[in-house]
């Protein structure tokens, strides 16, 4: 198994497949990487050999990766609500920030549904 970046990337994968297991690294940046390090991407990941998973790593490096990229993501989101611009609110609230419908859907941002109770009818 081969470790790059501090992620313990799957062996039995394709090199492309294998790379997107890095936060920030999707299937493009991958293939670029690939590219750059000159490896096929269609070679597995136990079939590569110590140069070629140094030159993938030194590739890696120059990216702005898993923590680096999860604490300035916080760090966007944190600002926004500082500012309490919409976006912030929305994100403050707990609810989808990108023009979404929320009286049917959204659960995935509202959470577990919070049932109120209906109105009782007054006795005559």
């Amino acid at each position: 198994m081969a470790r790059i970046a501090g992620i313990d990337i799957p062996k039995n994968k394709r090199g492309v497949i294998a790379l997107t297991y890095i936060f920030g690294i999707g299937r493009s940046r991958a293939k670029e990487i690939l590219a750059d390090a000159k490896v096929d991407e269609g070679i597995k990941v136990q079939d590569w050999n110590d140069e070629q998973i140094a030159n993938i790593r030194e590739q890696v490096g120059t990216l702005k990766i898993e923590g680096e990229l999860r604490s300035e993501i916080q760090i966007n989101i944190k600002r926004l609500m500082d500012i309490g611009c919409y976006r912030g609110i929305r994100h403050r609230s707990g609810l989808p920030l990108r023009g979404q419908r929320t009286k049917n859907n959204s659960r995935t941002r509202k959470g577990k549904r919070k049932t109120v109770a209906g109105k009782k009818k007054a006795l005559k």
